[in-house]
C-alpha cells in the first residue's frame, strides 16, 4: 500500500471584513481620537503578519502622532526619518505596541503561523487587528499576559538600547536613571540591574516604593533632593525626565562617563539642536548620546528572555478599553504615569493568554 504524502498547510489568508479602530483626521488634543469601523488590513509582502490584537499600550511618541509637531520638531524629526505628517496625519490610525495572536500570514512569512501568540511593533496598534513586519515580532513571554506583553516593546526597546547600545553598561558601574517611575524608567531600572550595575533611581514621592521594588539600590525623591548637588558621581546617566542640561550632568559624571538622553518631552527640543553638533558635548572623556529607538526582533527576544527569567516585570498603571483611547492619551499627557498605560480589545472570545497579572 502506497502512503500518500502528508499535506503541507498553506499559509492562512486573511478574511476581508471590518474591524474597530481608533482614527483621527487631523492633529489636535486627544479628543480628535475616534472609534470607527474601518477595513481590516491584509498582510502583504512587506507587512506579512496579520495579528488579532488583545492589547496595545500608549507611548509618548503616540502623543506627538496625535497632536502633531511643533515647529522645532518639524525641522528635527525628519533627520531621524520619523514617518509622521507635518500639516495633517499621513494615515488616520495610530499606535505601535501590540500583543495578540497571529490571524493570517503572507506566503513569504516563515517564522510565524496562525495561532502563535506574539508581541512587538505593529502598523497601527489601536485597533482590533494590525499588520506587522515579520522581523518586528517575536513570540510573547510565556509567563506574561497579553496586556503585560503589550506594555513592553517601545519602552523596552528604548531602555535596553539606551543602556546597552549607547551607554555601554558594564557590571559594577554606578548608573543613575532620572525618570525611573515612568514607562521607560521602570524597564531601565530592571535592565540595569540585570547587567549587574549599581542603580540610583530618581523619581517623585509617589513612585519611591515602586522603584525600590524593581531593584533600585538607591532612590532619590527629586521633589526633596537635588541629585546633581549631593556629591555623588556616576559612570552612566540615563536621562528620561529631560530636566537638566548636559553641562550639569558632566559635573556629576566619573571620568569616561556617558550620558544618554532619552525621550520626546518638550524640553528635549533644544537638546536636539545641540546634538546636531554633538561634538561640542563630547569633547574630553565624557560623552553624550541622543537616539531614537529602533524596533527589531533580536531585542524583542532579549526582552522576552529577561522577562521569562524573572529579571523584568512590566509595570501597568492603568488599563483602558479601545473605546477609551482618548482618555488613555489624556492620562499620558497629564504626565504622572507610573509604568505603562495599556489599551485592551474585547474580541468576545476565550482564547486570551492568562499569563500573570502581578508585578513585584
Amino acid at each position: 500500500m502506497i502512503e500518500e504524502p502528508a499535506m503541507i498547510d498553506e499559509p492562512k489568508q486573511a478574511e476581508v471584513g471590518l474591524m474597530k479602530a481608533i482614527v483621527r483626521d487631523r492633529f489636535g488634543s486627544p479628543d480628535v481620537l475616534q472609534l470607527k469601523e474601518i477595513e481590516k488590513p491584509v498582510p502583504d509582502d512587506v507587512r506579512g503578519v496579520l495579528v488579532k490584537i488583545y492589547a496595545s499600550s500608549v507611548n509618548p511618541a503616540d502623543r506627538y502622532d496625535v497632536n502633531g509637531m511643533s515647529f522645532p520638531l518639524r525641522l528635527v524629526l525628519p533627520l531621524f526619518r520619523m514617518g509622521v505628517g507635518v500639516r495633517r496625519p499621513k494615515v488616520p490610525q495610530v499606535g505601535t505596541d501590540i500583543a495578540g495572536t497571529v490571524e493570517a500570514v503572507h506566503s513569504n512569512v516563515t517564522q510565524f503561523k496562525p495561532g502563535d501568540e506574539v508581541y512587538g511593533a505593529g502598523f497601527h496598534g489601536y485597533a482590533e487587528y494590525a499588520v506587522a513586519r515579520e522581523n518586528r515580532l517575536a513570540l510573547k513571554p510565556k509567563n506574561r499576559s497579553f496586556e503585560e506583553s503589550a506594555a513592553v516593546p517601545i519602552a523596552g526597546f528604548t531602555a535596553l538600547q539606551a543602556l546597552r547600545n549607547h551607554g555601554h553598561i558594564q557590571p559594577g558601574q554606578k548608573v543613575l536613571i532620572n525618570g525611573a517611575g515612568g514607562g521607560v524608567g521602570t524597564f531601565a531600572v530592571q535592565i540595569a540591574k540585570s547587567f549587574g550595575a549599581e542603580v540610583t533611581a530618581v523619581t517623585n514621592t509617589q513612585n519611591l516604593d515602586l522603584v525600590r521594588s524593581l531593584g533600585a539600590d538607591y532612590v532619590i525623591d527629586y521633589t526633596k533632593e537635588d541629585f546633581t548637588k549631593n556629591g555623588q558621581r556616576y559612570d552612566l546617566i540615563c536621562d528620561i525626565a529631560s530636566i537638566h542640561s548636559p553641562s550639569t550632568y558632566k559635573r556629576i559624571m566619573n571620568p569616561n562617563g556617558i550620558g544618554v538622553i532619552v525621550g520626546f518631552r518638550d524640553k528635549v527640543i533644544r537638546r536636539l539642536i545641540y546634538f546636531v553638533i554633538q561634538k561640542l558635548f563630547s569633547r574630553g572623556d565624557k560623552k553624550f548620546k541622543f537616539f531614537v529607538a529602533k524596533s527589531n526582533q533580536e531585542d524583542l527576544v532579549t526582552l522576552k528572555d529577561l522577562i521569562e527569567a524573572g529579571k523584568i516585570v512590566p509595570v501597568i498603571d492603568r488599563r483602558y478599553q479601545l473605546s477609551e483611547s482618548a482618555q488613555a492619551m489624556k492620562y499620558l499627557v497629564d504626565g504622572h504615569t507610573r509604568g505603562k498605560i495599556v489599551i485592551t480589545m474585547d474580541h468576545d472570545d476565550t482564547s486570551v493568554s492568562s499569563g500573570t497579572e502581578k508585578w513585584r
